[in-house]
């Protein structure tokens, strides 16, 4: 597996480069006002310098999560506990994410981010399973914050303080997925040379995420406080006014907000059946990923594979099923998203029958389980831009946070119910990761997949003529239906 790794990430690395170049050649970047704006563009780098240490900090702790706690001696359904509590978490705080910025105010709930991630990197030094429990809460808490905080931030400033036009904003957020991306991969590198070449065991990546989380909270502090003092006298509105009779309105007046947003998505969801449908498909193909965040580490690790260039593989690939979407998409292939969408949910589903046979109990087949898995993350990278072009097509704007929210409730849900009945089998039969758990889990992620296809058929059944789901080019415009 060590050869199959390294030389897996120079040709992933290699396809990334050459999809990049034929990006480019096929879909030329477009000059913008916003590009040569001196005070647009330094405003875009104080976020991204606070934006990029977080989500770098948070790529560090993926490779080595399973194997630290293996390091620490617990059974795999001990595992599979800890990693319910970090899902069963990101359910509760889920709804807070969206309250709390409006109560302590958005750079003030950042910095609660950089505090609390902080905390849960540094319970990873105990070997005692109820801090560890309370580390993975801790997790939970901030990955919800920053899958929303940090960019509701960006947004107010942008338009709220420094009046710059809206059509401006995706050249930032299109920014920030592309480092993402080389983050993702730098991060499985940096980490398996920490932890494996210089031999400082799988809890050294936590630690050096600690420091990147303090730069980031400087930068909050710091930068984004003279962004909100220097440009506008009100800073961030959010912030609650001093005194107990204001501070009751303010207070309830969030409440408020937030309940009305809640019951605004809740009915545009139950309302609009594109909505729906496309909510099952999130929900049955993204808790199917949680499960695999689960089970890949298990499944190679016994087999000698280096972690961290395994993760990097898998950020890889993930990378270039997202060029090959910009190529598939473009005005010379001409393929729609939702030709795209249905094609990542099938070899997402091809990737999980491989599976279920390459995980037999008594015959591992290692390698073949590395090439599903590769192709798993290929079709990620499918997936996520084709669903979010089609999420901003069919769900109004003003309600998509408050959706998307309902969105990640049964998503986390099911990813707690498959890993509940993975502790369930394990604990039952004793049989570790010699016996049949694995393998049952992947053959179930397949019908959870299978089950996401036939909604992604539906979904375009019933849109078969809406201009809505289509991507228009000049070259496509007048052209015939999807499907």
């Amino acid at each position: 597996m060590l050869v199959t790794a390294y030389l897996a990430i120079v040709l992933l690395l290699a396809l990334c480069a050459g999809l990049e170049l034929a990006g480019r050649r096929l879909v030329p970047p477009q000059s913008t006002p916003a590009v040569a704006n001196p005070v647009f563009r330094r405003f875009q780098s104080v976020f991204l310098r606070a934006y990029l240490l977080a989500l770098w900090a948070d790529w560090l702790q993926g490779p080595y999560l399973y194997k630290l706690y293996r390091h620490y001696s617990f059974l795999e359904s001990q595992i599979a506990i800890l990693y319910v509590c970090g899902l069963a978490s990101c359910v509760l705080f889920a709804p807070f994410s969206a309250w709390l910025p409006q109560v302590l105010g958005r750079r003030q709930t950042c910095l609660l981010f950089c505090l609390s991630y902080c905390a849960c990197c540094l319970t990873k030094l105990s070997r005692d399973y109820f801090v560890l429990i309370f580390g993975r809460i801790l997790g939970g808490l901030s990955t919800s914050l920053l899958s929303t905080t940090f960019e509701a931030w960006y947004v107010h400033c942008h338009v709220e303080v420094h009046d710059f036009p809206k059509e401006w904003l995706p050249s930032t957020f299109t920014k920030a997925a592309t480092w993402n991306h080389g983050l993702a991969v730098g991060a499985g590198l940096v980490a398996n040379l920490l932890a494996e070449w210089l031999h400082l065991g799988p809890v050294a990546p936590f630690l050096l995420a600690v420091p990147c989380l303090v730069c980031c909270g400087w930068v909050v502090l710091t930068d984004w406080g003279k962004e909100e003092a220097g440009d506008s006298p009100k800073g961030d509105e959010l912030k609650l006014p001093p005194g107990p009779p204001n501070g009751g309105v303010t207070r309830l007046s969030a409440r408020s907000r937030f309940s009305r947003s809640c019951h605004d998505g809740l009915r545009c969801l139950l309302s609009d059946r594109r909505v729906m449908l496309l909510g099952g498909v999130q929900a049955l193909f993204e808790s199917v990923l949680y499960i695999f965040v689960f089970l890949w580490t298990p499944v190679l690790d016994p087999h000698g594979a280096p972690l961290g260039i395994v993760f990097s593989c898998l950020m890889a690939a993930s990378m270039a099923g997202s060029l090959l979407y910009r190529v598939a998409t473009s005005t010379h292939y001409r393929l729609q998203p939702g030709h795209v969408l249905c094609l990542a949910v099938l070899m997402a589903f091809f990737s999980l029958f491989m599976l279920t046979f390459s995980t037999t109990p008594g015959q591992p087949r290692p390698h073949e389980s590395f090439l599903a898995f590769l192709l798993l993350e290929l079709a990620c990278g499918l997936y996520f831009p084709a669903v979010s072009f089609l999420q901003a097509r069919v769900i109004p704007e003003g309600k998509r946070a408050s959706v998307l929210a309902w969105f990640r409730l049964p998503l986390h849900l099911l990813a707690c119910i498959g890993l509940l009945a993975l502790h369930g089998e394990i604990s039952g039969t004793g049989s570790g990761e010699e016996g049949t758990g694995t393998r049952h889990m992947f053959g179930g992620c397949a019908v959870m997949m299978l089950a996401a296809l036939m909604a992604v058929v539906s979904l375009f059944t019933l849109g078969r003529n809406d201009t809505e789901l289509r991507l228009e080019t000049e070259g496509s415009r007048d052209e015939g239906e999807m499907y």
